[in-house]
């Protein structure tokens, strides 16, 4: 698992933090957050409502962030060994500053964030689009949460919107 933490400005030039936490093996983003105001202690209850129970990860990579600086405690806990990157080398946290990028680009670029409410709304919606919809190179042109492949006798094709109208959705329905 890797978690990034970045910033999005809103519409009164007030800055939102947000977390992402993305599992490496088939890029799926298991949990996003918001606040205006990262703490240790918020990111450490973050981690622990991202993993709940035993279904932690081995291992955690993340950057020299000030608020992972006091998680180590609830890491141990939750018996996850941390990976720290290098200082100033956001290439080795590749995977997490790429999907950040991408809700940059497909999202955030597009929208106007008003408050805390509001963007967490927009990345709930585009989280749904990320992993039931958004189609990855190196999973072999799948989703993050696999997808059967629809025979071209299953009908015809239908649009669907999603993230406000940002992104559409293809699927064949039976006529």
């Amino acid at each position: 698992m890797a978690a990034d933490l970045f910033v999005v400005p809103t519409v009164t030039f007030r800055l939102l933090f947000a977390l992402v936490i993305l599992a490496h093996d088939r890029r799926q983003i298991v949990h996003v957050a918001v606040t205006e105001h990262p703490t240790a202690a918020w990111t450490a209850q973050q981690l622990r409502n991202a993993f709940p129970e035993n279904e932690a990860p081995r291992y955690l990579l993340h950057d020299r962030d000030s608020v992972f600086a006091h998680v180590a405690t609830t890491l141990e806990g939750m018996n996850i060994q941390e990976a720290r990157t290098a200082p100033r080398s956001p290439w080795q946290n590749a995977y997490a500053e790429r999907v950040i990028g991408s809700i940059r680009r497909e999202c955030l670029d597009h929208v106007i964030v008003v408050n805390t409410k509001g963007l967490h709304g927009v990345l709930t919606n585009y989280l749904a689009y990320y992993l039931r919809s958004r189609t990855h190179l190196a999973l072999g042109k799948d989703t993050p949460v696999t997808r059967p492949v629809s025979p071209l006798s299953a009908g015809r094709i239908v649009a669907t919107t999603e993230v406000g109208g940002l992104h559409h959705r293809y699927d064949r329905i039976a006529a």
